[in-house]
């Protein structure tokens, strides 16, 4: 009895030994022996795991990351949820790990780490209010300093990203009155710098970079930020600094393309710093014939283009960047930028408004939506399609009232003139087309199906950016921007073939040389050399008198054309003035309306406009606003400029008066900020409600409802007009917009 009762305790006892240990290594307990073992399982099984594939992950992000040498280099690379989508099972598998830690060991001092890859990786799949709350818990309850400063500096990333700036500055703020070890110091130098070049303040950001350098190790990502720094510098016209970096750049084992790109760079800026370079001694021509070099002869050009633009040789500017697109094979991605800078030439320097429209249109086919300047450049690219629609106006309009004033004689032969231009334009288009057919006759295997060829050889022309934005500006010059329409082309049409295909380079008053018209870019149908009018043929005769149709040379014509002149360039006016911030040329626009035009309707508003677009110390602006209060004392313009002295004369606050208020307003409108220019506008509504300008706020308020509400709230707007303001100058035109809608009855 005895032997069998010891046996059953020593058996017991063998049972109950493993629960004691695992009892005494809980993970809520705090004993030694639990805590180590539990970081020992903690650390070599489920984090060790989470955190090897991770970096496996960030590794393979790094390199799918494509970058972006026509911009700056972000310092940071962006946590973009689509470079994520290839390495989605990995980050997924490194969170459930992760997790396996914050389940199972509470007292394992790698708690902290794991919920911070749980933040960081969340933050990779886009699951970004999920990964803030992770790295808050670490801040909150982390038990290790260094691992709640390495959350905070993530969580600076976060922030970042979401452009929630403020935030991000202010856990800057609270870092940088901490003790941070060297990574940490570094990570948080790299994600303050980042912050500030996000917000643009360059200057800021490379001074915080700079810091970091000493910390970090020779590499291909020190040598990348490197030239993010010269790039940083070129920006704020630090030339010598950022050649400093650009040269450092080869100095730390970086890949072909980045080392190319710094070579580049600094050539560029030798030639900022010394303007009597010759560019041809610079170091180009030997980078053009390198071998090596084939695929990116693009980007040599365009730097040339550059070059050539800061030394104001614009033409040659022009040829190189030409050729930079010409140059550029299949590497399409970079010629939308090239076009972004032959569009700012075209407009900033040469003043061609027509082809920079073109070349805007060209580049946003293809631009990336997320690009920092893309939509500063779509509202310039629309104010610019409406520019050039009014400038074709203002020349067609130039040119048939010069026709019009000839006599029957003159008229004829300067019609004879045009239609043998038009002649002499199909020979040519068909000449340029059988040489195409021929080249394109014997197509080689490697055309087949590839829409760009490497180096110089031939590239088919529809999938060539070059040729087909030439073809739109050459349409557009002859044709004008149409509406898609059947029968464009038809000569019932209201002044078919002057209206678009006669031009005058630049605004000549009545009476100058007409530019010949011709047909649209492509082979007139059944065109062959055999064919073609002859002067004095039927056909020939009736083309004149085809053309003769369209000149205003009754009086209700020429009126009605005279009309259509003084619109149009009233409407330039107002593009310069309130889209393209071309305050200057809005003045020389309306001088000239007001000269052609002395009776314009539109007088007392050109008066004003004229008065708001001079600078405040120009000895004529005085004249506009007597002109204005002399002409129409009790215009609402008058009352405008009334209420501005009034308010100056008792100390109002400048800018405080509804003029200035409204042309605010205006000018969000204009820039496309339609719901923020909504909320202001109704707010205005009630702060002016006294002032004589409050029926143009309401008419404002109209359009902003049917650009954010729809199409009931903007008839409801409509009709609170009419109620509100019977007696507004306005209300003919508010009435016109309700009847163009079709619905809704009129409340008086």
């Amino acid at each position: 009895m005895p032997k069998t009762l010891y046996s059953y305790l020593a058996r017991g006892s063998f049972l109950l030994l493993p629960v004691v240990v695992l009892w005494g290594c809980s993970q809520y307990s705090t004993n030694p022996g639990s805590v180590a073992f539990n970081n020992l399982t903690a650390k070599y099984n489920a984090y060790y795991i989470a955190r090897t594939e991770t970096e496996i992950a960030e590794r393979a992000m790094r390199k799918a990351y494509q970058e972006n040498y026509n911009q700056i280099l972000p310092i940071l690379l962006p946590l973009d949820s689509t470079l994520a989508m290839s390495v989605r099972p990995q980050l997924e598998n490194a969170i459930e790990k992760a997790s396996i830690v914050a389940e199972r060991h509470q007292n394992s001092k790698w708690l902290d780490d794991s919920y911070t890859l749980i933040g960081k990786n969340r933050l990779y799949l886009g699951q970004f209010d999920d990964g803030v709350e992770a790295l808050r818990y670490v801040f909150t309850n982390g038990r290790d300093e260094d691992d709640k400063n390495k959350a905070l500096i993530w969580l600076m990333r976060a922030y970042t990203q979401k452009q929630d700036y403020s935030n991000a500055l202010n856990v800057a703020e609270y870092l940088s009155q901490q003790p941070l070890n060297k990574e940490a110091t570094r990570d948080f130098y790299l994600a303050k710098a980042y912050v500030h070049q996000r917000q643009g303040e360059y200057l800021t950001a490379v001074a915080i970079l700079e810091q970091a350098f000493p910390l970090l190790k020779r590499g291909a990502e020190k040598a990348r930020l490197h030239f993010a720094a010269g790039q940083l510098y070129d920006r704020i016209n630090q030339y010598a600094l950022a050649a400093d970096h650009y040269r450092a750049v080869g100095k730390n084992r970086p890949d072909y393309d980045l080392s190319f790109y710094a070579d580049m760079s600094s050539l560029q800026n030798r030639v900022l710093l010394n303007p009597n370079v010759d560019l041809s001694s610079v170091g180009f021509d030997k980078m053009l014939r390198d071998r090596k070099n084939n695929d990116l002869q693009d980007r040599i050009y365009y730097t040339m283009g550059l070059l050539a633009e800061r030394r104001g040789r614009y033409p040659e500017a022009v040829e190189y960047l030409q050729k930079s697109v010409t140059t550029a094979g299949a590497n399409v991605e970079r010629i939308p930028y090239t076009y972004l800078e032959l569009a700012r030439i075209n407009y900033d320097r040469l003043e061609n408004y027509e082809n920079a429209q073109a070349y805007y249109d060209s580049a946003l086919v293809s631009l990336p939506p997320q690009t920092e300047q893309f939509k500063t450049i779509s509202d310039r690219k629309k104010a610019l399609d409406e520019f050039v629609a009014q400038m074709t106006i203002v020349r067609t309009e130039d040119s048939l009232q010069a026709l019009a004033q000839m006599n029957p004689a003159a008229l004829d032969r300067k019609l004879d003139v045009i239609i043998q231009a038009e002649e002499d334009e199909k020979k040519r288009l068909l000449a340029e087309a059988q040489k195409a057919l021929e080249a394109s006759s014997r197509p080689s295997a490697a055309d087949i199906g590839t829409p760009f060829i490497n180096g110089n050889e031939r590239r088919w022309e529809l999938y060539d950016p070059l040729l087909v934005n030439q073809g739109k500006v050459e349409f557009r010059r002859l044709w004008g921007s149409r509406p898609l329409e059947d029968d464009w082309r038809r000569a019932t049409k209201e002044n078919a073939s002057f209206n678009t295909g006669t031009q005058i380079v630049g605004n000549k008053p009545p009476g100058t040389e007409v530019t010949a018209t011709t047909t649209p870019p492509g082979v007139p149908s059944g065109l062959t050399p055999e064919t073609g009018m002859v002067n004095g043929s039927v056909a020939w005769l009736a083309r004149r008198d085809e053309l003769r149709k369209n000149v205003p040379i009754s009086g209700a014509d020429f009126t009605a054309s005279e009309r259509r002149e003084e619109d149009a360039l009233y409407n330039l006016g107002k593009i310069y003035r309130f889209d393209l911030k071309e305050s200057e040329k809005a003045v020389s626009t309306f001088t000239r309306l007001l000269k052609d035009f002395p009776k314009s309707a539109y007088r007392e508003e050109i008066y004003y406009l004229i008065y708001l677009s001079l600078e405040e110390g120009d000895k004529n602006r005085p004249l506009w606003k007597e002109k204005l209060l002399a002409e129409f004392p009790n215009s609402t313009y008058a009352r405008l400029l009334n209420q501005e002295l009034t308010a100056g004369k008792s100390g109002g606050v400048p800018g405080s008066s509804a003029n200035e208020a409204y042309d605010k307003l205006f000018g969000l409108y204009s820039a496309g900020n339609y719901t923020e220019a909504l909320a202001q506008t109704e707010n205005a509504l009630a702060l002016y409600r006294d002032s004589p300008l409050v029926d143009k706020f309401a008419l404002l308020r109209i359009f902003l409802v049917g650009k954010v509400r729809g199409r009931d709230d903007y008839l409801q707007a409509i009709n609170e007009f009419i109620r509100l303001y019977p007696d507004s100058s306005l209300l003919p035109r508010v009435q016109e917009m309700l009847e163009v809608t079709g619905r809704a009855s009129i409340r008086r």
